[in-house]
């Protein structure tokens, strides 16, 4: 198994391993996951698709990680960092690093996405230096954008594009500054403490 890179209060993330081409496919490549993702996916594009982020992870120190439940180390799904494809998006976004993140449909509506999500903007701030993340997805894909501006990120209708073979993507993108500025507003609140903790600890990288 793979080190974690975070412990947050109720989940892990970790780097990707063999055995999890198998997980991926039972947990994700379902018609409910997959609904705003294109469909469901051959195994072969699913270790592709692993093996791309295997390979972000060594040339950037960040991926879209896997991510477990600490009380049973359940696999849920991934959440996490990566640049977005040149291939898939126009010249203004190229370089640009985007947060993503997908969860088996079991454990939707439990606060996993949000809590995932919080932990890998806060490796991408603290640990990564990074000054803005983007998002994005489709129109239609409400909870996604939802989380998004729960997450406190801001639409970027100036940079939503049409992504070949998807159709219309719409961008939201934090920048660090604010970031941090909502960190301090809301630094008396638990939660945030100790996902902070947790992400600083000398094991979690």
């Amino acid at each position: 198994m793979s080190s974690p890179v975070a412990e947050l209060p109720r989940l892990r993330l970790r780097g990707w391993v063999d055995a999890d081409v198998a997980r991926f496919a039972t947990a994700l490549n379902t018609p409910a996951v997959t609904r705003h993702l294109g469909g469901l996916q051959p195994v072969a594009e699913i270790e592709a698709a692993i093996a791309r982020l295997r390979g972000f992870e060594r040339s950037h120190g960040f991926t879209f990680w896997a991510v477990e439940r600490r009380d049973d180390d359940a696999f849920l799904g991934f959440c996490g960092l990566k640049p977005l494809r040149p291939d898939l998006t126009p010249p203004s976004l190229h370089d640009r690093i985007e947060i993503g993140w997908r969860l088996r449909e079991d454990c939707w509506g439990q606060g996993y996405a949000r809590e995932a999500a919080e932990g890998a903007l806060a490796l991408g701030f603290e640990r990564f230096g990074l000054a803005s993340i983007l998002a994005m997805t489709v129109p239609a894909n409400r909870p996604s954008w939802g989380l998004m501006r729960r997450l406190g990120m801001a639409p970027r209708p100036d940079l939503d594009f049409d992504m070949p073979g998807h159709g219309r993507h719409i961008i939201y993108e934090l920048e660090k500054t604010e970031w941090m500025a909502s960190r301090s507003s809301s630094s008396t609140a638990s939660g945030r403490a100790s996902t902070t903790a947790l992400l600083s600890r000398p094991d979690a990288g």
